[in-house]
Order: C-alpha cells, then sequence, then structure tokens
C-alpha cells in the first residue's frame, strides 16, 4: 500500500482499493488502460493481484528482481507475483498454516505463465541443499511434461492449458521445499478427437512425429508428416509459428529422465500416443447385413501391438456394443456412425487414463519419501490452482459447463472468504460492519449442486432411468424440476423476444458472469470439485487473477469491451466492493506511526507511549474529521483515500525537508572532520618529526656498549673486505680526479693553471708531478693568509709562489698529515724541527703550517 501511495500520480494508483470512484467501473478500466500502456502490467485489490498479459518479454523477472521482493513486507514494493508469492511463504513459514494461490481467467490470460513464475521463485529463493535440489528440479520440469500432454494451441492461446491442474508444494520446517502433489480436473478429451479451425491436438502428437528419432518411429509404425493421421488435420494448422516442437521435444524428453521415468515407462508412454494416431485412422464401411466392419487391418494390428491387446478384442470392441443382462452378455454390432463413435469414445478414454497415469507418476517422483525425507518434523503445503477461466463459446457442451460451474464455486469461494476475512476483520477492531451491496452466486451453485434438484443430480437421474434417455427427455425434465429458477431458461420458459436465440435442445443458465445457452448436457466431476473446494477451504488463500488484453495478442492494444467482459466475469468488482467495505486504507498502529510520526513534533523523532497514543496524536495534529477515520483496538480505518493522499503528500515534503536537514548535517560533519583530520595529521607529523630528532641526538651521544662497538667494527670490516672482493686485481679504475681533470682540460678551464704550472716545471726540473693544486698558507706568527701551490712529488711537496720555490719538504722527514673533520678544508703537515729545509726567500721557518685548500676544480696529476 505505501509503494501504490508514492507511486499513484506516476502512472494510475497501484492498487484499486485507493480509487475515488471505487464503484465506477469506467474509472477502473481508465487506471487498468494508464498502467498497461506503460508496461505496467501488475495491480492489486487489496490482497488480490490483477494481472494483464502484455504479449512481450519483460524485464521483470530476473534473479535480480526476486531477491528484490525476497523478504519485503507486501506493500512497501509495487506490484508483481513474486509480492504474492513472497508473501504467501513468509506467512507459512512465519505463522506455520497452509496457503493456496488461485490463478485464474481465460485461455491466452498468462495463467500457466504465472503458475510457471511462482515455481520458478520458489527454486531461487527457498533454502536449498543437494538432495532438495533434486525435488526442485523435478517441480520445475514437471511442467514441460504436463504442458505436452495437457496443452494445445487454440484461436485464443498458442499455449493453452486444457486441463485445471492444482500442484501443492511441501515445505519443511526450514523452509525448504521437500517434495510436491498434482491434481489434475477435467482433461479436454474431446481434443484428441476433435479440433476446430485454426486449433491443434495436443502439443505431444506433434512433438513425437517431429522430434522423434527414426527408430523410434519405425518402432511404432508412425511416419513423420501429421498430415497421415485423421486426428492431426482437422485444424489445418499442424505447424504454428510461434511453437517448436523439435526443440520441445528434447525439453520433454530430458524431464523424462530427471522426473525419474524409466525408459520402459516412456516406451509404454509413446506406445499408448501413438496407438491413439494408429485408432484414429480406422475407417469403418458396412457389410452386407448393414453392421460396421473394419476397412483396412494395419491400423488395427500396430494399436493391437503397442497396447499388448489382443486383436480380435479390439476389432470386436470397436464394432460391438455389449449388453449385460442379468447373468448374460450379449453383443450388439453397431452401424458405421456408431463405430466411430465407439472408435473416438477408445481414443479419448485412453489418452485420458494414460494423462491420470501420467500425473500419478509425476507424483510419485515428487512425493516426500525415502530415508532422508522421512522425518517427523511437521510440513507445511503452499498450494498452486491454474484452471481455466469462465468460457461462452458458439457450442457449449457439457465441458463448457463444467467449467463455468468450477468458476462459480471459485467465485463463491473468493467472495465468502473475502467477505469473511473482512467481517472478522471488524469485529476483532471494534468497527460497525456496514453491509455491502454484492451479487451472491450460492444460488447458481445450488441450481447446478443442490441433491435431487440441482441439474447434475436430473441429469444422473435421466441416465440411470430404464428407457431410452434423449436430449429432449432431458430438458423436459429440468423444466420440471427447476423451471421456476430465476436463472434457469429454455425456449419452452423463455418470453417472447428471449425465445428466438434458445434452440429447442438448449437451456440457459445466468452466471454471475453473464448468460451462457448449453447444449444438451455428471457426478465425478462434481465430487472432484467439492473436494477441491475443501482443500482450499483448510488453506489461507492469495488471488491472481490474469486478463488478456485483446484477441490478436498485440503487445500494447488495449480491448476495452474484451476486458469489461473479463473484469465482470472474473469478479472483480464485486471484490472490489467487498475489500473496499466502507475504508480505503487499514494499517496497524505501529506501521502507520513509523511512518508518518515526522509530522507531529510530539511522535517526532521518538514515541515513548503505547502506539494507539500516538496515533491519536497524530491524527489530532494532522487534522482528520471524525466522518474521515475510525481507531480500531489494532489498527487504524481510513474511509477516503483523498485523505490517505493528502497525508501521504505532506510526508512526502517532510521527507524532502528532512533530506535537507540530513544533507546539510552531513556536509557540516564532513567538513568538520576534514578540518580536525588535518590539523591531527600535521600534529602527529610535528611529533613524529621531534621525535626523531629528539631519539636521532641521544643516540648519537650515547656511548656505545662493548656488544655494540664490536658489532659496528665487524661491520666496518666487513663492509672493507667486500669492498675489496670488488676491486679490480689486474687495473686499477680511473680516479675521480683524473676524470675530473679530463673535463677540465676539455671544457678549457684549465688554461689559467697551464702558465703556472710551466714556471713550476722550470723551478723543478727533471721531476715527475704527481698533484698540483692551489692552497692557502697561514703564517705562523699572525696567521696572514698567503697564496701558495702545493706541489706532490714521488719525493717531496713543495710550496711555491709565483716563479719560486719557498719549501722543500721531504716525504722521510714527515711525522705526519692531520686535517680537519669539519667542512673548512684544513690541512697540517708535521715536520720535525730541525729537518727543515728551506728554498729562496722564505715567509719564516716553522715545523708546522697550515694550509687550507682553495675549492677549485682546477687539478693536475
Amino acid at each position: 500500500m505505501e509503494g501504490a501511495l508514492i507511486a499513484r500520480d506516476k502512472v494510475g494508483v497501484q492498487d484499486f482499493v485507493l480509487l475515488d470512484s471505487h464503484t465506477s467501473e469506467a474509472a477502473f478500466l481508465n487506471n487498468l488502460r494508464k498502467r498497461y500502456q506503460e508496461n505496467l502490467i501488475y495491480t492489486y485489490i487489496g490482497s488480490l493481484l490483477v494481472s494483464v498479459n502484455p504479449y512481450q518479454e519483460l524485464d521483470l523477472y530476473t534473479v535480480s528482481q526476486m531477491q528484490l521482493y525476497r523478504g519485503v513486507n507486501f506493500f512497501e514494493l509495487p506490484p508483481h507475483l513474486y509480492a504474492i508469492a513472497d508473501n504467501a511463504y513468509r506467512v507459512m513459514c512465519n505463522e506455520f498454516n497452509n496457503h493456496f494461490i488461485l490463478i485464474s481467467g481465460e485461455s491466452g490470460a498468462g495463467k500457466t505463465e504465472a503458475s510457471k513464475k511462482i515455481l520458478q521463485y520458489y527454486a531461487v529463493t527457498c533454502p536449498t541443499t543437494e538432495q532438495l535440489q533434486t525435488v526442485r528440479d523435478r517441480l520445475l520440469l514437471s511442467n514441460p511434461v504436463l504442458e505436452a500432454f495437457g496443452n494445445a494451441k487454440t484461436l485464443r492461446n498458442d499455449n493453452s492449458s486444457r486441463f485445471g491442474k492444482y500442484m501443492d508444494i511441501q515445505f519443511d520446517f526450514k523452509g525448504a521445499p521437500v517434495g510436491g502433489h498434482i491434481l489434475s480436473y477435467l482433461i479436454e478429451k474431446s481434443r484428441v478427437v476433435h479440433q476446430n479451425h485454426g486449433e491443434r491436438n495436443f502439443h505431444i502428437f506433434y512433438q513425437l512425429l517431429e522430434g522423434g528419432d527414426k527408430d523410434l518411429l519405425c518402432w511404432l509404425g508412425l511416419e513423420r508428416n501429421p498430415q497421415k493421421y485423421t486426428y492431426l488435420i482437422q485444424g489445418r494448422c499442424a505447424k504454428v509459428f510461434s511453437i517448436n516442437d523439435k526443440n520441445d521435444w528434447k525439453i520433454v524428453r530430458k524431464a523424462f529422465s530427471i522426473i525419474d521415468f524409466t525408459e520402459k515407462d516412456i516406451e509404454h508412454l509413446f506406445g499408448i500416443v501413438a496407438s491413439v494416431l494408429h485408432l484414429g485412422n480406422i475407417q469403418f464401411e458396412e457389410d452386407s447385413n448393414g453392421h460396421a466392419i473394419i476397412r483396412d487391418g494395419s491400423q488395427i494390428k500396430w494399436i493391437s501391438k503397442l497396447l499388448g491387446a489382443h486383436l480380435s478384442i479390439l476389432q470386436e470392441a470397436l464394432t460391438n456394443r455389449k449388453i449385460e443382462a442379468r447373468s448374460e452378455e450379449v453383443l450388439s454390432p453397431l452401424n458405421v456412425d456408431l463405430a466411430f463413435y465407439a472408435r473416438d469414445a477408445v481414443a479419448k478414454a485412453i489418452y485420458g487414463r494414460t494423462f491420470t497415469w501420467l500425473v500419478n507418476k509425476i507424483n510419485g517422483s515428487l512425493a516426500n519419501q525415502g530415508c532422508f525425507w522421512q522425518d517427523p518434523t511437521p510440513k507445511t503445503v503452499i498450494g498452486l490452482l491454474d484452471i481455466y477461466g469462465f468460457e461462452v463459446l458458439d457450442t457449449n457442451s457439457f465441458e463448457q459447463f463444467c467449467i463455468n460451474y468450477c468458476n462459480e464455486k471459485l467465485q463463491q469461494l473468493l467472495i465468502e472468504m473475502t467477505l469473511k476475512a473482512e467481517q472478522e476483520e471488524y469485529e476483532l477492531e471494534g468497527i460497525e460492519w456496514e453491509p455491502i451491496p454484492y451479487f451472491n452466486n450460492k444460488i447458481i451453485c445450488d441450481l447446478v449442486e443442490q441433491k435431487h434438484k440441482g441439474i447434475i443430480s436430473i441429469l444422473d437421474e435421466e441416465c440411470l432411468r430404464p428407457g431410452e434417455a434423449t436430449d429432449l427427455s432431458f430438458l423436459e425434465k429440468l423444466e420440471e424440476k427447476v423451471g421456476d429458477h430465476a436463472h434457469f431458461v429454455t425456449r419452452k420458459l423463455a418470453d417472447q423476444k428471449t425465445r428466438k436465440s434458445i434452440d429447442w435442445v438448449d437451456f440457459r443458465l445466468l452466471h454471475y458472469a453473464g448468460e451462457v445457452t448449453y447444449c444438451a448436457v455428471a457426478t465425478q466431476f462434481k465430487n472432484s470439485l467439492t473436494s477441491l473446494i475443501e482443500i482450499l477451504m483448510s488453506k489461507e488463500p492469495s488471488y491472481i487473477r490474469c486478463i488478456k488484453p485483446n484477441e490478436n495478442k498485440e503487445p500494447g492494444k488495449f480491448d476495452d469491451f474484451l476486458i469489461r467482459h473479463q473484469v465482470k466475469y472474473l469478479g472483480l468488482m464485486e471484490h472490489l466492493r467487498v475489500r473496499r467495505a466502507g475504508f480505503a486504507y487499514r494499517r496497524k498502529y505501529e506501521l502507520f506511526l513509523q511512518r508518518y510520526k515526522s509530522l507531529c513534533p510530539a511522535t517526532w523523532p521518538h514515541w515513548h507511549g503505547p502506539a494507539a497514543e500516538g496515533v491519536e496524536r497524530l491524527i489530532k495534529h494532522i487534522g482528520y474529521k471524525p466522518e474521515e477515520y475510525k481507531l480500531g483496538r489494532t489498527k487504524i480505518f481510513i474511509r477516503f483515500p483523498k485523505t490517505l493522499f493528502a497525508t501521504e503528500d505532506a510526508f512526502e515534503y517532510r521527507k524532502h525537508l528532512l533530506r535537507k536537514r540530513k544533507a546539510a548535517i552531513k556536509l557540516e560533519a564532513y567538513w568538520r572532520g576534514a578540518l580536525a583530520r588535518r590539523a591531527a595529521k600535521k600534529r602527529t607529523w610535528a611529533v613524529q618529526t621531534i621525535r626523531k630528532f629528539i631519539n636521532g641526538f641521544i643516540n648519537r651521544k650515547k656511548p656505545l656498549c662493548a656488544e655494540n662497538r664490536d658489532f659496528v667494527r665487524l661491520s666496518q670490516y666487513y663492509y672493507l673486505m667486500k669492498l675489496r672482493d670488488h676491486l679490480p686485481k689486474m687495473s686499477w679504475t680511473r680516479a675521480g680526479s683524473t676524470e675530473t681533470l679530463l673535463s677540465c682540460f676539455q671544457s678549457g678551464k684549465s688554461k689559467p693553471l697551464e702558465q703556472e704550472l710551466a714556471g713550476v716545471e722550470m723551478l723543478i726540473p727533471a721531476r715527475r708531478f704527481q698533484y698540483v693544486t692551489p692552497v692557502v698558507k697561514y703564517d705562523r706568527n699572525g696567521f696572514k693568509a698567503r697564496e701558495r701551490l702545493l706541489v706532490l712529488t714521488q719525493s717531496s711537496a713543495y710550496v711555491v709562489e709565483m716563479a719560486k720555490i719557498k719549501q722543500k719538504i721531504e716525504y722521510s722527514t714527515l711525522k705526519g698529515i692531520s686535517t680537519s673533520n669539519l667542512s673548512d678544508g684544513i690541512v697540517v703537515i708535521h715536520v720535525p724541527e730541525d729537518n727543515k729545509q728551506k728554498v729562496g726567500n722564505g715567509d719564516g721557518g716553522s715545523s708546522e703550517g697550515l694550509m687550507p685548500p682553495i675549492p677549485s676544480n682546477k687539478l693536475l696529476e
């Protein structure tokens, strides 16, 4: 409901209960049309789902969509099949009770597809194990098998279910599917022997001929061409563009292996199917006495082989009627017409019993059996009822009578259970019940099923009475017993205007969905239907009503006349009136308060008292008028949709304001956080930097212990040893000074030193210079700086000033050389006082001299 409120202005309303004109059929159709044209094919009537066939693939059934609806409250998301399926599943698990989902609608409305989508939803979303996966696969693959044997192409639908199906899915206490059971109703056996123009027989016949391999067809005595078989050519459309019989055959064959059919079972099954085709090709002719005889014995031989029946017994059954009189049996020969009728009756009986056997075989594979399954824990079920809807054809036979009777009973069940649920809810909530005008179709159900007075009872009596029973005698009996019923009309009982549209052998019933005229109309079906109704009455219901938008299967086409007719016979307006029951909206106090509490300052953001008091404060603040609502024991009831819509509009506006406020608070919080993180980062960096400097200072000043001192020495030793290992053994690499010297000569930076070098060579002839560099000499007295050249040879060092040698120092007389540990470039040469050699005019003798080199790249070797 909440999802419907949010989306109401986009495309109509998602719940018909919220229509202002809920009693207007035009408003109902208009809302349905608007949503269908936007590909919104699902709409609620309370908890009932209305589905319109889109006749195209829509992106509504993906695994992500399944997960989206899984475990979500019913009205929180837009209407969907998955919402119905999930709601039934959750309620079943929480309350541990049984449920059923009733899917109804006319042929082509999408009932079978809806049933398959629900099965797929449970297969994907329910818990699973390896053993449970087998059950899940069998549940899913039972569909193609049943469709092959129970579905056919009709004028309205290329894959129309020609039988009613009720499937129980059994779940364990964990909610996992552990088994299943299928009940079938009213298989259309007449289709085996007759199809209208533009229709086909059941799919399995065409799949067998198209997909079966040559060896199989040869063993069955069949040819691939369907035109060879009488039962397949009456509709004149053996090939259908939208159906791929060959691929469907492969799917069915694979499904048989999963469902646990043995090869022998499959062999017998297709033998019976082939025998039906051979049976249809049997032709009769008259003998000399006017009795029917089989024209060609080849077909009957194939039937005898495939069915395992004696040839003589088959011939006798097709050409004679057996009459039992006390202890005697008398054979009465049949004429040609009756023989054809007997042939078709045998074909229908064979196919009908084969279909029943097939369903029972599938049930055996789905049964909750085996040591793994046999546990004492209780089980619950969800039932899926897929049954064709109300039918009104040009000629309505006994089958249409049974179908429409079934729909009358289901409509009665729907109204009774919905009305009962509404009355119980009002009673529990202490709200006065207001009588609702609706059509109660119990009177029609009684007309059909009443004991001794109903149509079925009268038909049984007529069939069992002695003498010949005819259509006219049956009609006379009906006129006698139920002729005064308001919903029963024959030509004899009708007024002059109505009489023209009813034949002498017809009768007309006024169903809840409209008038239907039947030609001469079975206790077996009544009993099975009664059993079905009892099963459904014991379970919690969910409903899906399927609607066909047009007769041509065109996407986007909305036929108002056709849909209005379906809305009527599906009883949707009746259901809406009952569901509305004077109040458009009802919700538990807790949920209502949780949604709308932001509209009242007293309840926002938290209400700590009882929810009922909070709701009362809330609606007084909003301004509800007394006639617009009622307060029950646990729920609030709102009468008018406009009241609810106004509340929802205020709620949306309030949400917008709250979102803006929340966004502003978030922005402020993020900005403050960013500033705080930036400041904290700076503080952390400063602390780490200071800590590193302090730790470094402390560690550098701390004396080494003996172990660390030994370790440092050992590390230095190993470093030097590794360095030695990497030095060349035969040649030395060029010194860095040499590289610098070469670069100086190449760049012309050495020219200023060339003149000085030439003067030095003249002063110190026949000497090989090892190194020459400009230095500054400091006097001992006064430390006056004097520029000199320091020249190193192989045996001596010379201090040279311009073109004059100031001092010569023999290497043999050196006491030592000291350097500063700072970056000032100071070098001290230690010589003995008595071994000093002066050359030329010196600046004063001394035993030690301080000579810091002048920083320069001008180095000579």
